[in-house]
């Protein structure tokens, strides 16, 4: 039978924390550039609707 490599439980636990880290940065991530785009369309919609009307006699 082929020995397995065995972690000890600091090294497992580190593996583990390092593991979500990565995945809640990549969520953040995603999560900031869809709230920059919202961003984005909400000031041109400002900017749509702030501009004056032209006159009309």
């Amino acid at each position: 039978m082929a020995e397995t490599p065995r972690l000890s439980v600091e090294k497992a636990l580190k593996k583990l924390v390092e593991s979500e880290m990565k995945a809640d940065s990549a969520s953040r991530v995603s999560k900031i550039d869809a709230l920059d785009e919202e961003i984005k369309r909400m000031r041109a919609q400002r900017q749509r609707l702030d501009r004056k009307p032209p006159k009309r006699d």
